[in-house]
């Protein structure tokens, strides 16, 4: 069932976001893919699939608004920096800060409340050999800045060598996973090389909106 016809999202500006009816659990699915991010008033689940991406889950545990957001870490060498090209990437974890910030100041702004949010933690896996250690990287960076932030970390599942299918809903908080041992298929891989690719040069400066 394509997104026109399942209503529109209960937050506006997931318009772009790809929302069908999952027939499995009845009710209506965001499937988000790298770089991306929604937010749910409403019963709904939110799914991807992770490789060396990180995806945190977080909601307003009392009154259920929540989301997922899905991300990874560019990488930037010191050679950019020494031609004094800051605005290349300069700080890597501005995309991660970009990823963890939007979703929750849209939770917050909808109605959430710091204080009550719960977070769990998926990802960062090694699927792609010649990202040497970008899931790593992705992993220290979540887990320091929900550190740094005081946010409350309830789970995680982080690192190994498999992909992660993620089914996530924030009315209740629960997660289910699947870790995808027999990759048939070449999909996760590619769209992560392409993600990191459109995000290895690409320009964070002031307001730009990256998601």
């Amino acid at each position: 069932m394509s997104k026109e016809n399942v209503g529109s999202p209960s937050i506006v500006g997931f318009e772009q976001i790809n929302r069908y009816l999952d027939n499995a659990y009845g009710i209506i699915a965001a499937k988000i893919l790298p770089g991306e991010y929604y937010v749910t008033k409403e019963n709904e689940l939110i799914t991807t699939v992770l490789g060396s991406c990180i995806s945190a889950c977080i909601r307003d545990k009392e009154s259920g608004i929540g989301g997922m957001n899905h991300f990874m870490l560019p990488v930037t060498t010191s050679d950019k920096l020494k031609k004094g090209n800051e605005a290349v990437v300069g700080n890597a974890t501005r995309y991660g800060n970009y990823a963890m910030e939007h979703l929750i100041n849209t939770i917050l702004s909808n109605g959430g409340k710091r204080k009550n949010l719960e977070v769990k933690v998926f990802g960062g896996g090694k699927i792609i050999p010649t990202l040497t250690d970008i899931g790593i990287k992705n992993i220290e960076f979540v887990l320091e800045y929900i550190d740094t932030e005081g946010l409350h970390l309830l789970s995680q599942d982080l690192g190994d060598i498999y992909p992660r299918k993620i089914i996530y809903f924030p009315k209740t908080g629960k997660v289910g996973m699947k870790k995808i041992q027999d990759l048939h298929n070449t999909t996760i891989v590619q769209r992560e090389r392409q993600y990191f690719d459109n995000i290895k040069n690409a320009p964070v400066a002031g307001d730009v909106e990256l998601f």
